[in-house]
């Protein structure tokens, strides 16, 4: 926060939209974890692995991303942005560089890849999930401090659009470069990647706010306090008469006592005005925290088990009307689900920002009342992915989860600032976004499983005739639909605890609105 009296950029100067659109850029070249289901049927076939191992090296990745996010939030509250952008760069390229050359050497005197090369492949995709959320975090956390709270939400939504609209734009310029070239993919990303972290570097910083625009995100108002602070002068005569002990023995006790009045209520206003500050052993111990852990789980890994198998989805719609199994015809499908899942995602990111702004701007609704809509919009995608049984179909449902899960990684940052402050947000983030761990390893083990069950016997006639891989399930969504019940029960459940953390919320801006000082006029006596 800048002095009260320091000279600092407006909200719409060049320094902070400089700022804005280098975070873009860095967190579109960190979202690339999306793209996965672009190449990973084409691995697996190359690799020949199954599909349960498939979901392994995807949700390295994304374990990766989660489990590293505490780590680079202290290291951004605390050092700011440049060294996770230099480690997000080193990850990244390495990370894809090491993916492709497992690809482009393919399996080496066996049915299967050797376990060690399984092992540093899982090392490599772990590697891009957490270059990636390196340079995410320095992009989001100098974007949220530089943007006070009236544009926090939206800004920062902006900058995670990007991340959502990662997918789309690598696996739309390798289709339109290198249709059906699944090196030639990996190879853009592992220099796309680096290349905007590089951009960051020089650009991704955190601009100073003012001292009216850092108190902004405070529970209640600001004018209501100052004006509480203005009015409430403390009717000490009428203390007296409750309590005769309190009454001063002289005129300089009741100066000094007045003073001293004024000073701890001066100190009250100022610690309510700058909003909560949890963080540390604090956020483990308070159940708001382990409330928006578990809704965060239940949604994340509904969307993260969806995104990584929509290709092998895609694959098993298209195998159970097709036995002359066409390569560079599914994969174009799949680029499509991919696609359309990464607008979407990048539509969403920014649609809740303006609706969770608008829902507390204009009407003065907490943010968290927007999870239950997120957590409807989920339960719905679930549903409609069940029913869809033909692969000209699917976009529907990618349409849907896309959005969804662009929803709720566009609202939750700022849920996270609301309940825990701004102070220690990329820190309290990080903790948070533990929480795709559970839900993303349940539900993606889950489908590949489910898929593994459905494969083809060896004596298959129609087996024989999809040589895209023997372990491609031929069965179209009876391959999957199983999870997809497992899916949806779990974001009904998520809709009911999303009612519960907005009731908690609102329970507690009734409790603070009744804590505040009374406005006492004091009549002056002679």
């Amino acid at each position: 926060m800048a002095p009260p009296n320091a000279a600092v950029p407006g909200v719409l100067s060049v320094s902070r939209i400089t700022v804005l659109l280098a975070s873009l850029v860095v967190a579109i070249g960190s979202g690339t974890n999306y793209v996965f289901s672009a190449y990973s049927p084409q691995l697996a076939a190359r690799l020949n692995i199954n599909h349960t191992q498939l979901n392994i090296v995807g949700l390295a990745a994304n374990v990766g991303v989660y489990s590293s996010g505490p780590f680079w939030g202290r290291i951004v509250d605390s050092r700011g942005p440049r060294i996770p952008l230099a480690f997000g760069f080193v990850f990244l390229f390495f990370g894809y560089t090491g993916i492709r050359h497992f690809y482009d050497v393919g399996v080496e005197g066996g049915p299967t890849v050797s376990s060690l090369s399984f092992g540093l492949l899982i090392a490599c995709s772990f590697m891009t999930g957490t270059g990636g959320n390196a340079s995410f975090t320095g992009a989001v956390n100098s974007t949220a401090k530089s943007f006070p709270d009236k544009a926090r939400a939206t800004t920062t939504g902006i900058v995670l659009s990007g991340f959502g609209l990662s997918a789309f734009f690598f696996s739309t310029i390798a289709h339109i470069l290198f249709p059906g070239d699944t090196s030639s993919l990996l190879l853009l990303l592992s220099l796309g990647t680096a290349l905007t972290t590089v951009i960051g570097l020089f650009f991704v910083r955190s601009i100073p706010l003012t001292a009216a625009e850092a108190s902004e995100h405070t529970v209640g108002t600001v004018t209501a306090e100052a004006e509480a602070t203005i009015f409430n002068h403390g009717d000490e005569s009428h203390t007296a008469l409750l309590d005769e002990d309190t009454v001063p023995s002289s005129p300089t006790e009741d100066a000094s006592a007045r003073r001293t009045t004024s000073h701890s209520r001066s100190r009250s206003r100022s610690k309510q005005q700058d909003g909560p500050n949890i963080y540390g052993r604090a956020l483990w111990i308070n159940p708001d925290f382990w409330l928006l852990l578990t809704i965060l789980s239940l949604l994340s890994g509904t969307g993260l088990m969806y995104i990584n198998n929509v290709g092998s989805m895609s694959q098993a719609l298209y195998a159970q009307t097709h036995p002359e199994f066409d390569e560079v015809e599914v994969s174009k499908w799949q680029a499509a689900q991919v696609s359309t899942i990464s607008i979407m995602n990048f539509a969403g990111r920014i649609v809740i920002g303006l609706i969770s702004d608008g829902v507390k701007n204009r009407f003065g609704f907490p943010r968290s009342y927007s999870l239950m809509l997120v957590s409807t919009l989920f339960f719905c995608s679930q549903l409609l992915a069940a029913q869809i049984s033909d692969l000209a179909d699917l976009w529907k449902a990618s349409v849907l989860v896309g959005f969804s899960y662009g929803t709720i990684f566009g609202l939750f940052p700022t849920v996270c600032i609301e309940f825990f402050g701004l102070s220690h947000f990329s820190e309290n983030w990080g903790f948070l976004s533990l929480a795709p761990l559970a839900g993303g390893n349940l539900f993606s083990i889950a489908f590949g499983r489910n898929l593994d069950a459905h494969e083809p016997g060896e004596t298959t006639a129609v087996a024989a005739a999809a040589p895209a891989s023997p372990r491609q399930c031929l069965e179209g969504r009876s391959c999957y639909v199983a999870t997809l019940g497992l899916t949806s029960a779990a974001c009904f459940l998520a809709i009911l605890l999303s009612a519960l953390a907005a009731w908690r919320e609102r329970r507690k801006l009734l409790a603070a609105n009744a804590s505040r000082p009374r406005i006492v006029w004091e009549d002056n006596e002679n």
